[in-house]
C-alpha cells in the first residue's frame, strides 16, 4: 500500500467521513489523482462511497475492513517503537519521556495542519 493510501486511510479514521476534495487538499494531490486511489482502495474493500443529505456530494468512508486495517498499522507501529525503545540506555529513556510534551505538541499542530482550515 502506497504512503497516500496509509494516510488517507488513516485521515479518514481521524476525521470520518470526507469528500474526495477535501482528502484530496489533505493528502496534498490532485483531485483526479485522489479520485483513482479511491476507486482502488474501494475496489479492495478499504472504503465505501456515500450519499450526503445534500445529494450532490458522495463522501469517502471507511469500512470495517478499511478501520481494521489502519489500527493494524497502528498497533504494529507501537510494538516496533516498544522493541526499539527496549534497547536504550536508562539515560535515553528519560530524554524521551522529557521529550514527550513536545513531541505530542507537534502531533497536535500536524494534525490540525493535514485537517485543514476549520469551517
Amino acid at each position: 500500500m502506497s504512503l497516500t493510501s496509509a494516510a488517507t486511510l488513516a485521515t479518514l479514521d481521524r476525521t470520518g467521513p470526507r469528500r474526495i476534495t477535501d482528502l484530496a487538499a489533505v493528502e496534498g494531490v490532485t483531485q483526479p489523482a485522489m479520485t483513482a486511489l479511491v476507486r482502488v482502495m474501494e475496489e479492495s474493500g478499504l472504503v465505501e462511497r456515500r450519499g450526503a443529505s445534500d445529494k450532490r456530494v458522495t463522501l469517502v468512508c471507511l469500512t470495517e475492513v478499511g478501520a481494521s486495517y489502519v489500527r493494524t498499522r497502528r498497533q504494529a507501529g507501537v510494538h516496533a517503537f516498544e522493541r526499539l525503545i527496549g534497547e536504550l540506555t536508562g539515560d535515553e529513556v528519560e530524554a524521551l519521556v522529557a521529550a514527550l510534551p513536545a513531541l505530542k505538541h507537534l502531533a497536535e499542530l500536524e494534525s490540525q495542519d493535514r485537517e485543514g482550515p476549520k469551517q
